[in-house]
């Protein structure tokens, strides 16, 4: 069974950090993009943070630039975001996914995605 993991939820405080997890299994996914994607309550899946297949090229939407990174163990098909300054607009289930083969460098768009995980729960207190 290929599925996608996700890990390192929990509550924190308003300028916080906190580092996200995605642990890949049934699959070996070095040569597909990864994103991580949110949804808050009564809110639509977003993306949040995408990085291409090798690991070197990173994007962002505007409202975490600068306060969170991806990053990814290809050779261990593992992802992690690294979240810092949160603040209480990114309470949120975050789930990671991975891209759809022939799309080597990741997309915002959902559909562009094969496989997510169940999320975990992120809460920002003010």
């Amino acid at each position: 069974q290929v599925q996608l993991v996700e890990s390192g939820g929990g509550l924190v405080q308003a300028g916080g950090s906190l580092s996200l997890s995605c642990a890949a299994s049934g699959g070996t996914f070095s040569d597909y993009a990864m994103s991580w994607f949110r949804q808050a309550p009564g809110k639509e899946r977003r993306f949040v943070a995408g990085i291409n297949w090798y690991g070197d090229k990173s994007f962002y939407t505007d409202a975490v630039k600068g306060r969170f990174t991806i990053s990814r163990d290809r050779a261990n098909n593992a992802v992690y975001l690294q979240m810092n300054n949160l603040n209480p607009e990114d309470t949120a289930v975050y789930y990671c996914a991975v891209g759809i083969y022939g799309r080597p460098y990741g997309s915002c768009a959902p559909h562009e995605y094969s496989l997510w995980g169940q999320g975990t729960q992120v809460a920002v207190s003010s």
